[in-house]
């Protein structure tokens, strides 16, 4: 907010939006009307956090897998970056996964949360979101270790290497 730098997402009225555009302005520089009713904005939140979990989840996959299968991870996603896989999230939360970097940026429990309204939300309205359930119970896995819930979300690659019986990388001294 600070750096007006946010991305802000707006459930109602067009011409309540209107009026309070300018003072969104100052915010951020993404400003979305999604839709006239009220908690529009909210769902949309939601959305987005499904796909960052579901994004980090598919990082975390492919560097244990490519990592277990002999490759060296950073290479993987030094070469991934370059082609149609790459993202913001393969290239921030990838290279935090690998360099063993947890510090919190965006807290497992946070995530947590959104995912729990996602799942919430989904079964009022009929929709299935398998792999977001199972993002889920990635997330709540990592949050069962001391620390966990308060790790970054990009920790959430040590549930898969706990499943996989092997680590990326060695934590950082």
């Amino acid at each position: 907010a600070k750096a007006a730098s946010l991305t802000i997402m707006v459930g109602g009225p067009a011409a309540e939006f209107e009026r309070a555009l300018p003072i969104f302005e100052t915010l951020g520089k993404n400003v979305t009307l999604i839709g006239e009713q009220n908690g529009a904005g909210q769902t949309c939140k939601i959305a987005n956090q499904i796909i960052v979990a579901l994004n980090i989840e598919a990082v975390a996959e492919a560097l244990v897998f490519s990592s277990k299968a002999g490759c060296d991870p950073a290479k993987v996603r030094g070469a991934l970056m370059g082609g149609f896989a790459a993202s913001r999230v393969l290239e921030v939360h990838g290279q935090r996964m690998i360099d063993r970097t947890f510090a919190p940026g965006f807290r497992i429990k946070l995530h947590q949360k959104d995912l729990n309204l996602a799942l919430d939300s989904a079964r009022a309205l009929g929709v299935a979101l398998p792999n977001t359930a199972m993002a889920q119970q990635l997330m709540n896995a990592c949050s069962a270790h001391p620390d966990g819930a308060e790790a970054d979300h990009s920790s959430l690659v040590r549930a898969l290497e706990i499943l996989s019986g092997h680590e990326l990388s060695k934590e950082k001294e």
